[in-house]
């Protein structure tokens, strides 16, 4: 098991620097000058060599790149051209936000979307089931910043629907953010649970008498849910990267706002250090789930 690990996690190191090594070249070739951006105009020139040469702007390629990576490592992402403030400490300050907001949909998706799924495969075929999976569709297809809208618009005499002053402030941002999220969970877990119900050692437990509550959580849901839990420990990484629109709509000071201000104002070291950063909690979440799954499932195990 140990081994198995140690393998998953060396694996991670090439594919984060090869992330590393596409963002840092698709930034590099966007057009502006940085000195420029962070100093304006009517600069003297020795100024702005000076600045030039610091930044390490006259370097070839991979000679910063390689610089990049040894600032990265030590946990410096570089600073803001806009708010000259370190990257590091303003993803640091975010991130709160954006991690209760990721938790609290997750949590509320698995809440959902696991009994919501259950009973539409023990209800197949019925009202319930139909029902069910036609809202379940609904979230999965319905685009985030219309469901914002439309909670904003119906509940914004009852609950916050900008900034996160209190807890009650997370409420509709979870919803949004999980629904989707719910909706896919649900799907999984009826039709993993179907397959499940139609095995041999099902009908087995069913002719020693067993009742049908106990056929389920006794023998069906241990080996329905490892998809489902695989699906959940890569589905925290993804609400936590893909919370940009919902921060936005929601004005929620995360590190997706982040991103979206770094854009507005062309601060290419804070959106370089956001992407990484989310592409970072990709790679772990992706990491959890393997092992997640070996622990679930030995079978799978590479010795």
């Amino acid at each position: 098991m140990v081994k198995h690990i140690a393998k998953r996690i060396l694996v991670t190191i090439p594919v984060l620097l090869g992330i590393v090594l596409l963002i840092f070249f698709m930034l590099q070739v966007v057009p502006g000058d940085p000195v420029t951006v962070m100093m304006k105009e009517h600069l003297k020139e020795d100024v702005v060599e000076g600045l030039r040469q610091s930044m390490h702007l006259d370097d070839p390629f991979f000679v910063r790149y390689y610089h990049y990576i040894l600032d990265m490592l030590h946990g410096d992402l570089g600073t803001s051209w806009k708010l000259s403030r370190p990257v590091t400490g303003l993803i640091a300050g975010a991130f709160p936000y954006t991690l209760r907001l990721a938790v609290a949909a997750a949590l509320f998706s698995w809440i959902m979307g696991i009994p919501v799924g259950i009973i539409s495969a023990v209800k197949k075929n019925s009202l319930i089931d139909h029902l069910s999976m036609g809202v379940s569709l609904f979230g999965v297809s319905m685009p985030v910043f219309w469901v914002a809208l439309i909670l904003q618009n119906t509940f914004k005499n009852v609950l916050p629907v900008s900034g996160v002053k209190s807890w009650t402030g997370y409420i509709l941002p979870t919803i949004v953010l999980g629904w989707s999220s719910a909706g896919r969970i649900a799907r999984l877990t009826r039709s993993n649970l179907l397959e499940v119900l139609r095995n041999d050692y099902i009908r087995t437990a069913r002719s020693k008498g067993l009742s049908p509550l106990k056929v389920i959580t006794r023998h069906a849901l241990k080996n329905a849910l490892i998809p489902v839990i695989t699906v959940m420990a890569i589905q925290i990484s993804s609400l936590l990267s893909g919370a940009v629109i919902t921060e936005s709509v929601f004005a929620i000071p995360g590190v997706g706002s982040l991103a979206v201000s770094a854009i507005n104002n062309r601060d290419m070291p804070l959106l370089q250090g956001t992407v990484i950063f989310t592409a970072l909690l990709i790679i772990a979440g992706n990491l959890v789930a393997d092992i997640l799954y070996s622990v679930i499932d030995p079978r799978i195990r590479v010795d």
